[in-house]
């Protein structure tokens, strides 16, 4: 008798055969910058920053060494001292509250809205103080947050700053216009997972205040004005000459992907529909397009869920298994506010495979094992 063909293990975000498709582009823009040398503040990062800020229609582009880097800079360009709070979500990678505390402030956390998870607007007014510096709320698996409700909060109240993280939104839009071009600041990451990745750190400051840009790119350069003149503190926040030429490369068929990604996650809802599947969809607003960072659906027994999945070759993730008022080194200082909504999501969500090479036989297979999954 012939042995069962072995389960085929499938990738949670296929970035070979992204590369498979672009190798012709990414390496000949690696090769430029092997050719000329510039290592570091080559030309390839002044074309990237013109060529990030036509896409978003932001005045100024910063390239900084992450999406992290992005957060530190952009704080410490507002000038955030002890004593000052920055309004953000719960329900994030830490790097959104770490930078607020590595800058000198305090993260106040406001919970989320269950059926979208990005933090909830309304709620955030009754939380502003004399010593509320900044907004930052978080575009959440690839969807914006409602930042016309979040700019109005802000400018009735003396124009407090708001720093869009959008590590994982980067090429969403929101009542037509794009991500990192809707607030004081945008700030994105090239981390080679997201919508728009590098082959290693990077990420994006946009902003259309000439001030603060200009701000922002003496901080990324250890506070440098010009060559030895430091007009202020600042920090080694440079993004490699070689990463930008990648995030080039990529950028070629980036309007592709971006469709991709839409309509792949149309595709997920459409066939767990279809499929009467028991798992709860992400809200997504009518005003805005997500752009599926991870395509991320709320499910009873996820432990149970997961392993019937990964038996079957299918990996999954969760973002985020613990909210940032609950982790041990936010807890005790900044965990007294109470958020039961991000509590909850966090004990339900899960990331299903997604990528722009996905294909439609591979995303039939996942919805076909989480309904058994489920359904058990």
């Amino acid at each position: 008798m012939n042995a069962p063909e072995p389960i085929k293990a499938m990738d949670f975000i296929d970035l070979k055969s992204q590369y498979a498709a672009l190798r012709d582009d990414v390496n000949r823009r690696i090769q430029r910058v092997l050719d000329h040398g510039q290592y570091i503040m080559g030309p390839e990062v002044a074309e990237l920053e013109q060529a990030l800020a036509a896409r978003t229609g932001a005045a100024h582009c910063i390239t900084v060494a992450s999406g992290t880097e992005a957060l530190l800079i952009t704080l410490m360009a507002l000038g955030l001292k002890a004593g000052d709070e920055v309004i953000t979500t719960p329900f994030t990678f830490i790097a959104t509250a770490e930078m607020i505390v590595l800058a000198g402030g305090t993260p106040v956390f406001v919970d989320v809205d269950p059926a979208s998870c990005n933090i909830d607007a309304t709620l955030i007014e009754a939380r502003i103080t004399a010593r509320t510096k900044a907004i930052m709320p978080v575009g959440l698996y690839g969807q914006v947050a409602d930042m016309d409700e979040i700019n109005a909060i802000a400018a009735r109240h003396g124009g407090i700053a708001v720093i869009e993280d959008a590590a994982q939104s980067f090429g969403a839009s929101y009542k037509g216009r794009q991500s990192c071009n809707l607030s004081t600041f945008g700030c994105t990451s090239f981390f080679p997972s997201k919508p728009l990745g590098c082959y290693g750190d990077g990420g994006a400051i946009f902003t259309s205040d000439a001030a603060l840009a200009q701000a922002c790119r003496e901080i990324r350069v250890h506070g440098q004005s010009r060559r030895y003149e430091h007009t202020r503190l600042g920090v080694g926040g440079r993004m490699d000459t070689l990463q930008c030429a990648v995030v080039l490369g990529k950028l070629t068929r980036f309007d592709w992907e971006i469709a991709r990604r839409i309509a792949l996650g149309e595709r997920y809802s459409e066939l767990l529909r279809a499929a009467d599947v028991p798992a709860q969809l992400l809200a997504v607003g009518d005003d805005r397009d997500c752009v599926w960072a991870q395509f991320t659906v709320f499910v009873d027994r996820r432990a149970q869920v997961q392993q019937c999945l990964q038996a079957q070759g299918i990996p999954t993730a969760v973002h985020y298994p613990k909210p940032l008022h609950r982790q041990p080194v936010f807890a005790e200082v900044y965990g007294n506010s109470p958020c039961p909504h991000s509590d909850a999501v966090a004990q339900r969500v899960l990331s299903l495979p997604m990528s722009a090479d996905l294909s439609d036989s591979d995303q039939q297979r996942v919805v076909e094992a989480l309904a058994s999954a489920l359904m058990r």
